[in-house]
């Protein structure tokens, strides 16, 4: 049983989920979609989706029809109450296969920016104990309503819904906790005319001290959201045979 992880970009991996995965020893199998756009079938014996970010949007479902077919594969994962955790591109992937309008921004979100949780956070399993306002990694324009029946976990100044919960176990987040230093650095040098449409530069985006905090949110997130999926096995059973 492992978690399946879809990945869009080369530059764009797991990054610290990987890190928090390998910590409590739970296997996960990455799919390059950017290598080979076939998505996997809904299997119920994995343990997690995770689906993570990537240049593309819905807009370009038509000429990316794997696009499609992910969205598909997050409702079936959602309703067998199997835990998703969907990460910019797949958070609105996941906010799109719930229903919910994807459109572009008024302009981009790039950088470090905070966002503040609601007051649902306080309550919420992965977010509970974290402070209200957080510096985080931002890197997109496209911008998702809160999708009916989800719950609001944090909003920024530019983005009414940064992140949020549906069911059980499924979360999206719009900003970025998973990537690593080397990551952003490799991120703004494949995709410099983002960081140049956002009035930002490598150094900004590198070099800052918010790094080392992401680090702690990261852990914080993506540990409890591994708690989750440990609590959803069945427990072993003692019955000899």
């Amino acid at each position: 049983m492992s978690v399946l992880v879809l990945q869009h970009e080369a530059v764009e991996g797991p990054g610290r989920i990987a890190v928090e995965l390998r910590l409590h020893r739970h296997d996960f199998e990455i799919i390059r979609l950017d290598l080979d756009p076939q998505v996997p079938p809904f299997d119920s014996e994995r343990t997690g989706l995770v689906v993570l970010g990537g240049s593309m949007g819905l807009a370009d479902i038509e000429q990316l029809p794997h696009l499609r077919k992910e969205r598909e594969l997050i409702l079936q994962y959602l309703d067998a109450e199997i835990p998703v955790l969907g990460i910019c591109l797949g958070a609105q992937l996941m906010a799109s296969a719930l229903g919910a309008t994807v459109r572009p921004g008024n302009h981009w979100e790039l950088g470090w920016h905070p966002v503040e949780l609601t007051d649902a956070a306080s309550q919420d399993p992965l977010f509970q104990g974290l402070p209200k306002s957080m510096s985080v990694l931002h890197w997109h324009r496209d911008q998702f309503e809160l999708p009916t029946g989800a719950t609001k976990l944090a909003r920024s100044s530019a983005t009414p819904v940064q992140a949020f919960s549906w069911g059980p176990s499924g979360y999206g987040l719009l900003f970025h906790l998973e990537t690593e230093r080397a990551q952003v650095a490799r991120m703004a040098s494949t995709f410099p005319e983002d960081v140049a449409a956002a009035g930002s530069s490598v150094s900004d985006l590198t070099d800052s001290p918010m790094q080392s905090e992401t680090t702690s949110y990261a852990h914080h997130i993506f540990s409890r959201w591994i708690q989750l999926i440990q609590n959803s096995q069945p427990a072993p059973s003692n019955v000899e045979g």
